[in-house]
């Protein structure tokens, strides 16, 4: 189904917004406004994976 691959690729960009906190959080002077703004991108992502999910069941 189409929307169940969606998710999933929703669910990729997900982790490698995660990935790139985690390594933004691991350098000694972290980018507080990149943090922020990719992190507002993960609960984008999130929000919408969610809606999909409604839309499904």
């Amino acid at each position: 189904m189409a929307l169940e691959a969606r998710i999933r690729e929703l669910g990729s960009r997900h982790q490698s917004l995660e990935q790139a906190i985690q390594d933004e959080l691991s350098r000694p002077a972290a980018d507080d406004i990149r943090l922020k703004e990719l992190k507002r991108q993960k609960l984008k992502l999130k929000e919408e994976m969610e809606a999909l999910r409604e839309r499904i069941h």
